[in-house]
């Protein structure tokens, strides 16, 4: 027997000291109120308020009489801005359609930076059912009311012909 008293022993130590790494203890953080959460660094910056937005659209030119460059630079902290322009034409339903095809997504700008695109107004040739409108609005964001610039200040006195119109994404503008 005194082979096994001292395997027993030690079984029951082993098992003492298992007892004491399982035993569940009350910590003072249970009893402690949480602390609040510290806000990410890494969070999406908000989006651009319309305000903050200096919206610009160039001159039509005899060269290209169915193509706009307009611009959207940020006056205010980073902020994201729809990454595809909306585009409306006059009184006429639907806006521009994205080319390359494309769904909503963010666009970030930072501040004093200025994002492009360039807007066709007719594409695929005229055709018989090209309007002609006395304005165009230009917005960064779908939910933005736009900036609207009239034809004659565009260099189009007679009107914007508008047949299929598209908008590239925006696009970092050199500084």
């Amino acid at each position: 027997m005194r082979f096994h008293r001292p395997a027993t022993l030690l079984l029951t130590t082993a098992a003492a000291t298992l007892m004491t790494f399982t035993t569940p203890t009350t910590t003072a953080s249970a009893t402690t109120p949480s602390t609040p959460s510290i806000p990410s660094t890494t969070s999406p910056p908000r989006p651009c308020p319309e305000s903050a937005l200096k919206i610009t659209a160039s001159t039509l030119t005899p060269q290209h009489p169915d193509t706009l460059r307009i611009s959207a630079t940020n006056r205010t902290t980073t902020c994201v801005i729809d990454r595809i322009p909306t585009v409306t034409f006059g009184d006429l339903d639907g806006a521009a359609q994205p080319d390359p095809p494309s769904e909503s997504a963010p666009y970030r700008l930072a501040p004093g930076a200025s994002a492009y695109a360039t807007v066709r107004t007719v594409t695929g040739g005229p055709s018989p059912s090209t309007r002609t409108v006395g304005f165009v609005t230009v917005a960064a964001d779908p939910a933005h009311h736009g900036r609207r610039f009239d034809a004659a200040a565009l260099g189009a006195p007679a009107g914007i012909p508008v047949w299929s119109p598209t908008t590239t994404w925006w696009r970092p503008s050199a500084r």
